[in-house]
């Protein structure tokens, strides 16, 4: 694992909300507006941007946490902005704080867990 980053460091990525990501159950759709579980994806693939960085070619990242406040709608058409920045960085484990905005508005915040570990210790992992 390279030990790249610090405390403070942070990722920016932007994601566009498409009608596919609106909250909808079983093809019914509950709410035209973006839905909290692609929230978690798309938080989830920003924070991972730092682990990307990290990762040696024998190791890989999995997700041990995450923590979402979504505090206010994000419509079909608007552009999300998540920025993350790296809270703590001990042994294998980073954990994550973030924002998601549409402009000013703040649209959820929270925080991630990821831990990096050599592939073969997945593979023991799952079996």
């Amino acid at each position: 694992m390279k030990k790249i980053f610090q405390i403070g460091d942070k990722k920016h990525y932007k994601k566009e909300i498409l009608a596919s990501d609106t909250a909808a159950f079983h093809n019914i759709e509950v709410h035209p507006v973006c839905a909290t579980f692609v929230l978690a994806r798309e938080i989830e693939w920003a924070t991972r941007l730092f682990v990307l960085d990290m990762l040696d070619v024998d190791e890989e990242g999995m997700g041990t946490k995450l923590i979402i406040n979504h505090l206010s709608p994000a419509k079909v058409g608007e552009e999300i902005g998540i920025e993350a920045w790296i809270i703590s960085l001990e042994k294998n484990e980073l954990i994550c704080g973030y924002e998601v905005k549409v402009g000013d508005r703040l649209i959820a915040n929270g925080e991630t867990g990821q831990k990096i570990f050599k592939k073969e210790k997945i593979k023991q992992i799952l079996g």
